[in-house]
């Protein structure tokens, strides 16, 4: 029974992007467990797969603030003892970074890694016992599950990616919400990256002669103004309260489509195999857009200075509800 240590720390696209591992390695390991490594922002992603033991959480990004303080040394002598009568026949680092590398070193056993020429900071590669060659130009997701089959010496997968989640097992939420509804990740980690509020508003009408509502989480203030400025111009569209991530996944997982801009929440929305429309305006989708086990209904639009306007993410949109009812 392989015992695994899964080093995937940040951000929450990114943690996503590990969960077919899981899944390849069970496919040729059907006893392995596994333990995930991750920045305490982001514990309860790797909770969300059945197949994840425990979750070690850690605080490199609050360390890093105050990294001569005493209380972050204490933090960091308790990590090491709750590791110390741990041992893990494999320890994968699919982060690629200098932090996860030397987090590798926590831990009891064999580590395995990228080599200097594929990780993502080269220096990350002398923290592990084995290195190797994962070509870059792939999507993110392809690149995780090289590694994890260069580490446990099985064939790199061609299949579709299979992340392990389910709706079935997901907590019910006892939030009012319409029957037929759209969710509008609106919110991302910086401007560029943002859909205008015109264009949502113009969505939240034609979604409007459909029957379905725009429903609009938010996690901060300037996500809650920018989601208030949709509601007050759109009688279908409902504001959300602020939601942990245990609830607002399973309302992503009841939604007739799932549509946002380059953001966490719209991986989690196809590892949950949901209709995903992706909205890029400044990045690049070739190789962190979403991916889905189903790729028909997980669909990039837009890429950088490119702006899709509504009516083209609309009938993206009416295309995937219809292909939905039966």
């Amino acid at each position: 029974m392989p015992q695994i240590l899964l080093v995937k720390t940040s951000s929450m696209g990114d943690v996503i992007h590990n969960f077919p591992v899981i899944a390849d390695i069970r496919a040729h390991y059907p006893d392995a467990q596994f333990d995930w490594m991750v920045e305490e922002s982001f514990a309860e992603i790797p909770l969300l797969h059945p197949l994840v033991s425990h979750v070690i959480p850690v605080s490199v990004r609050r360390w890093r603030k105050s990294l001569l303080g005493r209380n972050t040394w204490q933090e960091i002598a308790n990590l090491k003892k709750r590791l110390k009568h741990s041992h893990y026949d494999l320890i994968i680092d699919t982060q690629g970074l200098l932090k996860s590398g030397v987090l590798t070193r926590f831990a009891h056993g064999k580590t395995h890694g990228m080599n200097c020429r594929s990780a993502r900071e080269p220096i990350a590669s002398i923290f592990y016992d084995f290195k190797h060659e994962v070509p870059r130009h792939q999507h993110a997701v392809s690149r995780n599950r090289a590694l994890a089959a260069l580490a446990l010496n099985y064939p790199i997968p061609s299949s579709a990616p299979d992340y392990g989640l389910t709706s079935s097992s997901l907590q019910p939420t006892d939030l009012a919400l319409p029957n037929d509804y759209v969710v509008a990740l609106h919110g991302t980690s910086r401007d560029s990256k943002l859909w205008p509020i015109s264009h949502w508003v113009a969505l939240a009408s034609h979604l409007e002669s459909l029957g379905l509502s725009l429903v609009l989480p938010w996690s901060n203030s300037a996500e809650e103004a920018r989601a208030k400025a949709i509601t007050a111009q759109s009688s279908n569209a409902l504001l959300l309260p602020k939601l942990k991530l245990t609830p607002l996944t399973t309302i992503l997982a009841h939604a007739k489509v799932n549509i946002g801009v380059d953001t966490g929440l719209m991986h989690l929305s196809t590892a949950l195999n949901k209709p995903s429309i992706a909205i890029y305006t400044d990045t690049d989708p070739e190789y962190t857009g979403v991916l889905g086990q189903d790729q028909n209904i997980a669909i990039n639009i837009g890429g950088k200075a490119q702006i899709p306007n509504a009516e083209d993410v609309f009938s993206l949109a009416s295309k995937l509800i219809s292909k939905g009812k039966p």
